[in-house]
């Protein structure tokens, strides 16, 4: 549930972008996607600060105080009367919604490491990619019923659920004798302690180009089914099956990471998404294939990007934290705030330049997995270092 929180605040909100295009920006009908990257922007941030926190003050509290946040925030949003203040509330929840997001991995590397944390995480992911199936559903339910604003009622009641889980069910991870206090000087020696590791660095790189990917794609999916293929009213649904195809990734990696390696599962995976998203781009892009056939090649390519989260994202943290388990809090924090805020900076412009058709997106993420496997075959075959 703490890493659904993700998923649902930013899934949930998809089938609402036209209804808050047309009720709040009706003249930048694309400005409503920024819905979207200014929450993960927020989370970005608030990532920085709630791994510290939590090596500080224990697991536990600091997920409690940031998903009761998240829920304040939440309401403001549901009555908020323009897009800059809806805007700026979103920040707020994101901020607010780093708390579960972060300091959830940290409890993982409290407990398990190497290929058993990223055997772990790759059930993690699978719950990322199992909510996106449910959450524009359940948005698409709740604004036929009481309208968009309700959405941020419905992630008030799930903060309170995951609060009350948490707090009567979950023990803290994080014992008071492997606190480490809050002082400027561990904080900043430890972030070095951080980028000292190589295979960190590469890892941040990776993940924010994979986001990026990410995050365009959910900017400007919806718009590709209305626009493109005009098939707006079943958004949801054909959503829902491509986060159930796509969990697929998340179980093999979970069967195949222990035998091949994090390094090699997730250099096969860019090398397969880098070709299919060229094959997209050939046959979209150019017009080659439209109508039913175009759009199961845009179903085709959008359970391949989705995969590879569930190939990516749990081995390239497990890679990460390996090597910092004595500051994870803090390493999750500054990796995660990185890779998040990084990732937004280049999904924004990619989102933006929407035009009605894929291409802009496919342009955008061929480039951005093209980078991604280029790099992994440069860095990951090699020995950590």
């Amino acid at each position: 549930m703490l890493f659904a929180t993700i998923a649902i605040s930013i899934d949930a909100m998809l089938p609402a972008l036209p209804e808050i295009a047309a009720t709040l920006s009706p003249e930048a009908p694309n400005a409503a996607q920024l819905v979207v990257t200014s929450f993960v922007l927020g989370m970005g941030i608030g990532t920085l600060f709630t791994g510290p926190l939590s090596d500080a003050f224990g697991r536990k509290r600091v997920i409690l105080v940031g998903s009761g946040l998240y829920a304040l925030a939440a309401l403001a949003c549901a009555f908020a009367p323009n897009l800059e203040i809806l805007l700026a509330a979103r920040l707020l929840q994101g901020l607010a919604a780093a708390a579960p997001r972060t300091v959830a991995i940290a409890m993982v590397r409290d407990l398990h490491a190497g290929r058993e944390m990223a055997r772990i995480m790759s059930f993690v992911m699978m719950i990322f990619t199992i909510v996106p199936a449910v959450a524009p559903l359940m948005g698409q339910g709740i604004i036929a019923l009481g309208g968009w604003r309700a959405i941020f009622l419905a992630y008030i009641v799930f903060a309170g659920l995951t609060m009350l889980w948490l707090g009567l069910r979950q023990p803290e991870t994080l014992p008071p004798d492997r606190r480490r206090p809050l002082r400027p000087g561990d904080l900043w020696r430890g972030t070095r302690a951080v980028f000292t590791h190589r295979i960190i660095l590469v890892s941040i790189l990776l993940q924010t180009l994979t986001l990026a990917a990410l995050f365009a794609t959910l900017s400007s999916l919806q718009g590709i089914f209305e626009r493109q293929f005009d098939r707006a009213a079943t958004f949801p649904l054909w959503f829902a099956l491509i986060a159930v195809a796509s969990m697929t990734g998340s179980l093999l990696n979970s069967r195949i990471v222990m035998t091949l390696g994090m390094r090699r599962v997730v250099t096969r995976t860019y090398a397969g998404v880098a070709v299919l998203t060229l094959v997209a781009l050939a046959t979209l892009g150019t017009g080659l294939v439209s109508g039913n056939l175009g759009f199961a090649m845009q179903m085709l390519w959008a359970i391949g990007l989705f995969a590879m989260m569930g190939l990516t994202m749990g081995n390239l943290n497990a890679l990460a934290m390996e090597p910092v388990g004595h500051i994870a809090g803090l390493a999750a924090s500054v990796i995660s705030s990185l890779a998040t805020v990084g990732s937004v900076i280049l999904a924004i412009p990619i989102g933006l330049a929407f035009d009605g058709t894929a291409t802009p997106l496919l342009i955008g993420v061929a480039v951005l997995v093209g980078l991604n496997l280029i790099l992994s075959l440069k860095t990951l075959a090699e020995p950590q270092s």
